[in-house]
């Protein structure tokens, strides 16, 4: 479940959401459409927890992210894959080390998994074999394709698509 509650956030003198109310229940899809500049990315890293409303609130799974500590947002971090405007990939990583990002950052878990997860995520999103590529190698849909990996090789509860 997601809740926005009446969230302002500004950027210098600039307001981009201003007074946003949302609700989400658990296990639906939602589209937020807007023009350019809007807010839409700036309210999906509320959501994310990368950004922290200047009044309201963001709720996600039962925790107020305006009021949780950096361990437990890290937590709520966790149970969120995003797949960022632009896919946002890691020039200096191989494929495989940016889809295995969040796992290896986050999870601890053992090569033999980290390995099978990021085959497996490759696989979903029809990418096979391109591990060892870099990004510089891959075309522009190969790129959101490998952002959309990353994404769900954590094996979230959430997915959080800033213009697939």
């Amino acid at each position: 479940m997601i809740e926005i509650r009446n969230v302002v956030k500004s950027f210098n003198s600039r307001r981009v959401l201003d007074g946003v109310n949302l609700f989400i229940p658990s296990g639906k899809t939602y589209v937020i459409i807007g023009r350019s500049g809007c807010g839409k990315s700036v309210l999906l890293k509320h959501i994310e927890g990368l950004l922290r409303p200047d009044s309201g609130d963001v709720i996600v799974k039962g925790q107020n992210l305006s009021r949780i500590n950096d361990k437990a947002l890290n937590d709520i971090r966790l149970k969120i894959g995003m797949v960022f405007q632009g896919g946002a990939l890691f020039d200096s990583l191989s494929v495989g080390e940016n889809v295995g990002f969040g796992l290896i950052e986050h999870q601890h878990i053992d090569k033999m998994e980290l390995l099978d997860r990021v085959e497996e995520a490759l696989s979903l999103v029809g990418l096979s074999g391109i591990e060892n590529m870099m990004p510089a190698e891959l075309s522009g849909g190969m790129k959101k394709r490998v952002s959309l990996a990353r994404a769900i090789c954590i094996r979230p509860e959430i997915i959080l698509y800033d213009e697939p």
